[in-house]
């Protein structure tokens, strides 16, 4: 079940999914959904796909009862922060080809800032989006 606290300006949510293919597009599903009205929910979403998408085929937790969890943080008007986090592993960023590889890209011309964190254990590939300074400032 999602978790969402709210205040007037900024909110959380988070939920853990089984690490199967199918469930990359149940995540984007739930932070479309809960992201609803948020600006920057296109771009949120895309990045969600790419780090769950890397979790079910990267990481540990794309072995037997593997899970990850998706948070969100949104601070109306500041930023959309956004981690997925796996069940680690032996990181290999692989090398770029036509078909494969670029999903690390997508993230980094999407994010303002994205970061890879864990180990073995468990590991958060964080991204920071920017609140458009037009849609910020009102003009």
């Amino acid at each position: 079940m999602p978790v969402r606290e709210m205040t007037p300006q900024s909110w959380t949510c988070s939920r853990t999914f089984r690490a199967c293919p199918d469930q990359v597009s149940q995540a984007r599903s739930f932070l479309r959904r809960v992201l609803a009205d948020c600006a920057l929910v296109d771009d949120v979403v895309l990045i969600c796909s790419e780090l769950c998408t890397n979790a079910v085929v990267h990481s540990a937790s794309a072995g037997p009862g593997g899970q990850f969890t998706v948070r969100a943080e949104v601070r109306e008007g500041d930023y959309v922060w956004l981690e997925v986090e796996d069940q680690g592993g032996r990181w290999r960023p692989a090398a770029s080809s036509d078909e494969r590889g670029r999903g690390l890209e997508i993230v980094a011309k999407l994010a303002d800032y994205w970061d890879v964190r864990g180990d073995d254990t468990a590991r958060v590939v964080c991204a920071r989006l920017d609140w458009p300074a037009v849609i910020r400032d009102g003009a």
